[in-house]
Order: C-alpha cells, then structure tokens, then sequence
C-alpha cells in the first residue's frame, strides 16, 4: 500500500510545486518591481500633471428660481410625481403624508385629518413655490425632526417641474 516509491512521489509533487510557486513570485518580483531595493529611492515612470487652480473647475453658477420655474414642465412633474405617489394621494384623501392637491400656496400643516410632526413650521407659514423648491430638495435639512422620509429631490428640474404639476392640480 504505501511502499517508499509512494511516499517518494508524493515528498517530490510537494517540493515541485513550492518550488514552482517561489520561482513564479521570484519572476513577479523582478517583472514588477520599482527597483531601488530596500529603502531606496523609488520614481514614477511617468507623471499625471494636474491644474490646482480655480480657472478649470470653476462651478456652475445655479439658475435663479424664476427662470427654472418658467422652464417648468408639467407633464414632466407628473412623472417626478410617481416617487411621492406611495405616501401621498392627489384626490382630497390622506395617506402616510397629507394630501397634495391645492398644496401649491395652502397654509403649511393645514390638511384636516392629518397629525403633523410640528417640524414643518420652520419652512415657513405657506407652501409657496420657493418653500416648496427648498424642501423637496432634502425635506430633513429643510426642516429638521419631520416625520417624512423621502430622501429629497437633488435635479433642480425635477423640483419645478413637480412643483408645476401640483399647480395644474389646483384645490
């Protein structure tokens, strides 16, 4: 069963295969090496230059409210409509949120029926088309400690446009 010819091999299969593996990463460590050996002084075969200054990244600067609110499309905002469509309903009845239809210049925590966290006090006293813009792009930073989640709506376009849909809405 196991004679030394066996044993043999196997001790020979063994000793191959580390020395395969140690002669491989000898052969990667040349291929790949930076050089300089220990402690030495290692270069970049070549450079990336990159401009520091102002002149290449500069922002742009964002359009006022008035312009993006006269390029606002309703259509559009319907369909921006369809992420605040699981909490919130359009046709007078409450959800998870208040009902939005007439929201565009209605008093904020106005909607008879629905307990409001107190929190949306701090955006102002009416939903007008800027305290609207303002909130939907993060409802927390917007008004800190409500009880809504969404996330917000980072595409000024997506603001106005929704913004426009829900006044075609009317109340």
């Amino acid at each position: 069963m196991l004679d030394t010819m066996t044993i043999t091999k196997a001790v020979g299969g063994v000793c191959g295969a580390l020395l395969i593996y140690l002669l491989g990463s000898w052969v990667g460590d040349t291929l790949f090496s930076m050089g300089g050996g220990h402690g030495g002084e290692q270069v970049a075969s070549y450079v990336i230059e990159t401009d520091d200054g102002d002149a290449g990244g500069a922002e742009e600067e964002p359009m006022d409210f008035a312009t993006l609110m006269a390029s606002a499309d309703a259509s559009k905002g319907e369909r921006v409509f369809g992420k605040c469509r699981a909490c919130h309903k359009i046709d007078g009845s409450n959800a998870t949120g208040p009902h939005l239809d007439g929201v565009v210049g209605r008093a904020i925590d106005a909607v008879d029926g629905f307990a409001y966290s107190g929190a949306l006090e701090q955006v102002g006293e009416t939903w007008t088309p800027e305290n609207l813009f303002h909130f939907l792009e993060s409802p927390r930073n917007a008004a800190p400690g409500t009880i809504m989640s969404f996330a917000g709506l980072n595409k000024p376009e997506d603001r106005v446009n929704l913004i426009a849909y829900l006044e075609s809405l009317g109340g």
